[in-house]
């Protein structure tokens, strides 16, 4: 929740007329319904979205009158729902993979520190993160949210806090309604159709002014806080750096940043696509991650020893990303799409190496003082839902320090080059997400059957299109 800096009275303490303003003034959540009602009533906000993440990462929920919201009207969605694949098709029940043969409701409960406006939208309305829960008030195991909190779970048994910042990259793409035909870069403002290699250049930027001031506004409405922006190396691949902080919070914004580009993108005629590998010659999209683990307690880096030196915890933490993240790579790198970015001698790592400062690493050790000592994660791409990828990352570090997994030697040298030492497609990596007896523990076995079993419905539905590839080059050559 974002905090409203209130003057203080002359005894330091706010007032109680401060204190009424402070959740009212506030951008991004309330702390109770109480707080909700005179929240929406203020800014007479008409309707409010209740969302929550699917598997895939996309919104799904309601949309309802404000008066009904605040009623406490209970919120429901068929179980079925978040079983579909990213086509919106059902798979069929294999494995471990079931549906609910009723497909009975699942409730929505409303995270009300979630609370926000959506100003893209003409009318006033506002849009609130859900939980999902079954009909007892049970968490379900399999949704994002409680995948990922369950992995915290872990961490605060241990005493211990995970601090994440996501860093999302995304391309502009020109409007696209055949997809027989590959995307192009949109025109910027010169009129002239945007090239790649502009890493870092403050032109390319400057090509989608308007555009980048409507996501800086349609977040700064939001309280969604944004560190930097640059552009990356790709034709309009434009990249967005999060602020450090609580994983949940950090893969909300993330889930809210994605709706807020796409929004502004379409405001101005172009797409926003998180797809991984959008354009064949070009580099894919990432969604690296940050990660360092504090005391609970005491807020300390246990990446540090109080001497300043990288301590056993940090190094058992890379371990356990060296070892297990190839294992739930699914999780960070979702569909078919996803494993054309892990190329060799391509911008992504096609290894599990860890290094100082190497970007042709997977896990990279960023130049830090001891306080901010962090492991970045440079496998997962932009496509993958950040409830998960998050999840997946942080419970892999955690196996490691839980039972003290030694890393290899950090690598001094290039190594994206060879072969690929990972997953190379999707069903070889949900196989590798099965087959790990931790993965029941951390992220549950419901979800590692529920997912598994999505994942190989993809995989079929793609099975079933026939590409340009095999039309060029099979069509009269076999």
């Amino acid at each position: 929740m974002t905090a409203t800096r209130v003057k203080r009275s002359a005894r330091g303490s706010a007032s109680p007329r401060q204190r009424k303003l402070a959740h009212i003034e506030s951008k991004r959540g309330v702390r109770d319904w109480k707080q909700a009602g005179e929240w929406l009533r203020a800014r007479g906000i008409e309707d409010i979205e209740c969302i929550t993440p699917d598997l895939a990462g996309v919104p799904r929920g309601k949309m309802m009158p404000t008066s009904k919201f605040t009623s406490n009207t209970s919120l429901s969605l068929p179980s079925s729902v978040f079983k579909q694949t990213i086509s919106g098709d059902y798979p069929a029940e294999t494995g471990e993979f079931r549906y609910d043969p009723l497909d009975g409701d699942l409730k929505l409960v409303p995270d009300l520190s979630t609370l926000t406006s959506v100003p893209w939208e003409s009318d006033p309305t506002a849009q609130v993160i859900c939980d999902i829960v079954d009909k007892n008030g049970k968490p379900v195991a399999y949704a994002p949210r409680s995948v990922l909190r369950h992995v915290l779970d872990l961490y605060a048994e241990r005493g211990w806090r995970a601090v994440v910042a996501p860093e999302i990259e995304f391309y502009l793409v020109a409007k696209h309604e055949d997809p027989d035909y590959p995307l192009k870069p949109p025109r910027g403002r010169s009129g002239r159709t945007i090239v790649g290699g502009q890493s870092y250049t403050i032109a390319g930027v400057n090509e989608f002014d308007e555009l980048v001031d409507d996501i800086y506004d349609f977040s700064e409405k939001q309280g969604l806080e944004i560190d930097t922006l640059i552009h990356e190396d790709g034709p309009a691949q434009l990249e967005i750096n999060l602020r450090h902080g609580d994983p949940i919070e950090l893969a909300d914004q993330v889930f809210m940043f994605k709706r807020t580009i796409r929004e502004a993108a379409l405001k101005h005629g172009v797409y926003a696509t998180f797809m991984a590998k959008p354009m064949q010659e070009e580099p894919g999209s990432a969604m690296h991650i940050h990660q360092s683990v504090v005391d609970a307690k005491t807020g300390a880096n246990i990446f540090s020893n109080d001497d300043g030196s990288p301590s056993e915890a940090f190094f058992h933490f890379i371990g356990g990303m060296q070892h297990f993240v190839p294992k739930a790579l699914v999780m960070m790198a979702p569909y078919v799409n996803s494993y054309r970015r892990m190329a060799p001698e391509m911008a992504c790592p096609v290894n599990n190496a860890w290094g100082y400062d190497n970007r042709t690493t997977a896990f990279r050790v960023p130049t830090s003082d001891a306080a901010a000592r962090r492991v970045e994660n440079r496998l997962p791409s932009s496509d993958a839902n950040p409830y998960l990828a998050l999840a997946a990352s942080l419970a892999c570090g955690w196996i490691g320090m839980v039972n003290h997994v030694v890393p290899g030697s950090p690598a001094d040298r290039a190594v994206n080059e060879g072969s690929v030492d990972l997953p190379r497609g999707l069903l070889d990596a949900v196989a590798q997400l099965e087959g790990e007896p931790y993965f029941s523990k951390v992220y549950s076995q419901e979800f590692v059957d529920t997912y598994a079993g999505i994942k190989r419905g993809e995989f079929e539905t793609f099975m079933r299109v026939i590409s340009p590839w095999e039309r060029e080059f099979l069509l009269l050559n076999v």
